[in-house]
């Protein structure tokens, strides 16, 4: 092998591994944003549940709690996150998914909850709108928020559990709207 065949060969090993270096942080990059987004729903997913086992003995979902008083959501969340801890049950407790949730919830308690921002979005419009159409312009007006497409659509599916929003079915699309606060009811239209 004479030495410029040689360099020439070391060069394309050269290039293939940076190649391949700037490949991987790529993918590297991609896995900590898709884990980044799993960890936002898990938290999401946690409080589902939390609120779940907390309003467990209410038989009627249109008397929840949110529904009954005039008090602003945003200052509920605050007051049930500091006793949430105590009212949980022993099962919840000892889950370790359940505590590293709720850990990273901590810190984002200051910030208007998911439903909240997206009842908000919905009583701008007097038509039903797609989870797609909200959630983009949820990213619009709050870049701090990146919820997954499929995280908007189990918060707008729980809202229409609670009755604050309905379901619509066109087709098969899923469109969503305000419920207005005096027809209120625990029924959806599919």
């Amino acid at each position: 092998m004479t030495s410029q065949s040689a360099a020439t060969l070391r060069s394309r090993y050269v290039a293939q591994a940076a190649s391949d270096l700037e490949e991987n942080r790529r993918r590297q990059q991609e896995l900590t944003e898709r884990i980044t987004a799993l960890k936002q729903e898990e938290a999401l997913l946690t409080d589902i549940l939390n609120l779940a086992e907390r309003y467990e003995g209410f038989a009627d979902a249109s008397r929840l709690p949110e529904q009954l008083q005039d008090e602003p959501v945003v200052a509920k969340a605050k007051k049930t996150s500091t006793g949430a801890a105590a009212r949980r049950s022993p099962s919840a407790k000892s889950a370790p998914t359940a505590k590293t949730a709720k850990a990273g919830a901590k810190g984002k308690s200051r910030q208007p909850l998911l439903g909240d921002l997206l009842a908000d979005l919905l009583g701008r419009y007097e038509e039903p709108r797609l989870a797609k159409e909200l959630r983009d312009e949820l990213l619009e007006k709050h870049p701090d928020r990146n919820p997954t497409p499929q995280v908007v659509r189990n918060t707008l599916e729980s809202l229409v559990a609670k009755g604050r929003i309905r379901r619509h079915k066109q087709q098969r699309s899923v469109m969503y709207t305000l419920v207005e606060k005096g027809t209120a009811d625990s029924g959806s239209s599919d």
